[in-house]
């Protein structure tokens, strides 16, 4: 009969998640996994099956986090403020220092693009699913599909030059600069279009 696993995996899980965001898959070892992790290598093995397994489990881990962090704001806060408050969060508070990592889909597909298709391709579809929740915001502020979907691929690149430069350690202060410009211009557009008052107010205190 094999033995229990007996450690924590869920802990261990997210352990794995943080390094890999950190160093990357290919820069990441089997000895450094078990040493972050906390575990041996055969529980490693009995849990886990292996390296690529895991950092498969810890991008889709990522991706979820992610999108219910966009579903807490949204349930809250008007859509365009969700979407903003969405992306402030990231770089003020105790977020700050995770925000220096960059994002683990963004980073992957950098990384892995013509080197491994499939963890490149993984990371591809789970930022398309949080471009559709962008895209979702939008038509919920009454944009037409046709411009939801275009303001979220604009947004889609934001965010993806903004975890870039993140790595290029550029100031919090700086990359919340960008992010709260960005939002300017989106809100100047809906206000050109009339859109209803509800959709472009910032809650009194929200913003500076």
């Amino acid at each position: 009969m094999a033995r229990p696993i007996e450690f924590d995996s869920a802990l261990a899980r997210n352990q794995a998640l943080v390094l890999f965001w950190r160093k990357g898959y290919q820069a990441t070892s089997l000895p450094d996994l078990l040493a972050a992790m906390d575990i041996g290598r055969s529980s490693f093995y009995a849990a886990f099956s292996d390296k690529r397994s895991l950092f498969l489990a810890s991008l889709d881990l990522f991706a979820e986090r992610t999108l219910n962090m966009l579903a807490k704001s949204r349930a809250h806060l008007a859509p365009l403020d969700a979407l903003q408050d969405f992306f402030e969060r990231n770089f003020t508070g105790p977020r700050v220092e995770r925000g220096k990592r960059g994002c683990m889909l963004v980073n992957t597909v950098l990384e892995m693009a013509e080197v491994d298709d499939e963890l490149a391709a993984r990371a591809r579809h789970h930022l398309t699913r949080i471009e559709d929740r962008f895209m979702q915001c939008f038509m919920d502020a009454d944009f037409s599909a046709e411009d939801a979907r275009e303001m979220a691929v604009i947004l889609m690149v934001v965010n993806e030059g903004i975890r870039v430069s993140s790595r290029r350690d550029i100031a919090p202060l700086d990359q919340l600069q960008m992010i709260r410009a960005t939002f300017r211009l989106i809100r100047k557009a809906v206000q050109g279009e009339g859109a209803s008052p509800q959709y472009i107010r910032v809650p009194a205190g929200a913003r500076t």
